[in-house]
């Protein structure tokens, strides 16, 4: 077991998938923050129309998280990744000719969604694989700072470079990343196993189970109620600043929840691999239920900043640990079908999240909306202790 401890984690394959998955969420998040204003200004859509060009996006990447779950066992994760390696690289290109209609880039909008959807399933799986077994927690966790990196430096660099470079220089840095990735992706030495017993039962038509995984459906349930409370930060964050005129210390407010992400994920995955995962757990839940509530009272930039900190440890070691966790109550032929689930159920958060809570930040405000995600936080730690902790316990004294 020992020996199976030393065993590496950042191998050649390891990180080349890791560049692929940064550069995947890097592009998607460059475009993200700056596909909206670039549809006012380039077709004079409404607010709501801008939005919908935005969050296109996350509806077409649940539809190939769906697909992807379904087929990933029976085509490989590392086919499953050339496959949407290839569809990223032809609808990046896409966006270069969207600029005479807003319904072309709606549908490019879609069809992007779908390839990114496939293509970072297909990362998440293989991270899983090529982790060695009794390192799989710390190995998930090293890889998700992949996304972390993407997320907090992608929004960042979209709105510095949308001020000084047309969108279509944005596009074309996109697809430039994004072929970049696709040639890594071939380079790749990848072997999953694709059980027979799988791929006979795949084929009996259609089971709504076929597209995700009962042994990961509890962890994506909290999945989702704690990616919503998080969406309420990448949504409104910006309008809570203006509004408390705070808006210096917002624009570092990421910076700081990477760099509390970055300084702690190498040690909590370790932990998690040694002590199970509520040792780590429980204190991520209340990082990030403290962390929202420091923003409903920030008066002033410093504890705005700290709020970022408590969030990074919170939501930002949540995410890998729940990653993990849903490979680690799955068996081993289900596990791109478990990455799959929990994917979907961190897309169905933050990207619904914001449409729903946006509904009350004129009747709440927006102190009185991170109030309230604080509480909606504490609810998912609740339903965390119901949905896995107690089950948990069950199995562990049989």
């Amino acid at each position: 077991m020992n020996d199976q401890i030393k065993k590496p984690i950042w191998t050649k394959d390891f990180i080349f998938n890791f560049v692929i998955s940064f550069f995947i969420f890097l592009s998607m998040y460059l475009l993200l923050v700056t596909v909206g204003g670039y549809s006012k200004e380039t077709f004079g859509v409404s607010d709501s129309m801008a939005g919908l060009a935005s969050g296109l996006f996350i509806v077409g990447s649940l539809v190939g998280r769906f697909l992807t779950g379904k087929y990933i066992n029976i085509v490989g994760s590392k086919k499953v990744l050339v496959i949407g390696g290839i569809l990223l690289v032809i609808t990046n290109v896409l966006y270069l000719v969207t600029a005479s209609s807003f319904a072309l880039l709606l549908i490019v909008r879609i069809l992007n969604g779908i390839a990114s959807g496939v293509a970072s399933t297909a990362t998440g799986t293989i991270a899983a694989f090529i982790t060695p077994a009794q390192r799989r927690s710390e190995g998930i966790s090293m890889y998700s700072l992949s996304m972390v990196l993407g997320t907090a430096i992608g929004p960042f660099i979209g709105l510095l470079l949308y001020q000084h470079i047309p969108m279509s220089g944005l596009f074309t840095i996109c697809t430039i990343l994004i072929v970049v990735a696709f040639v890594m992706s071939l380079f790749m030495k990848v072997e999953t196993p694709v059980m027979a017993s799988v791929k006979t039962e795949e084929k009996k038509g259609f089971k709504l189970t076929d597209f995700f995984s009962v042994h990961a459906l509890p962890i994506a349930i909290v999945v989702v109620i704690v990616s919503i409370a998080y969406s309420s930060v990448l949504s409104f964050i910006q309008f809570f600043a203006q509004e408390n005129h705070l808006v210096d210390a917002a624009s570092f407010f990421f910076v700081v929840y990477a760099v509390a992400v970055l300084i702690t994920r190498p040690f909590t995955g370790r932990i998690m691999d040694q002590r199970g995962e509520n040792i780590v757990t429980i204190p991520a839940f209340i990082c990030l239920i403290v962390g929202l509530f420091l923003i409903s009272i920030a008066s002033n930039g410093v504890i705005l900043l700290i709020a970022g900190a408590f969030i990074g440890l919170g939501f930002g070691n949540l995410q890998s640990i729940f990653q993990a966790l849903v490979v680690k109550v799955s068996p081993i032929e289900a596990m791109g079908l478990a990455t799959s689930t929990y994917f979907i159920g961190l897309d169905f958060g933050l990207g619904f999240g914001p449409y729903v809570l946006g509904n009350f930040t004129h009747s709440i405000g927006y102190s009185g909306l991170y109030l309230a995600m604080s509480i909606v936080a504490l609810i998912g730690l609740v339903a965390f202790y119901f949905l896995h902790m107690i089950k948990a316990k069950k199995v562990s004294q049989l």
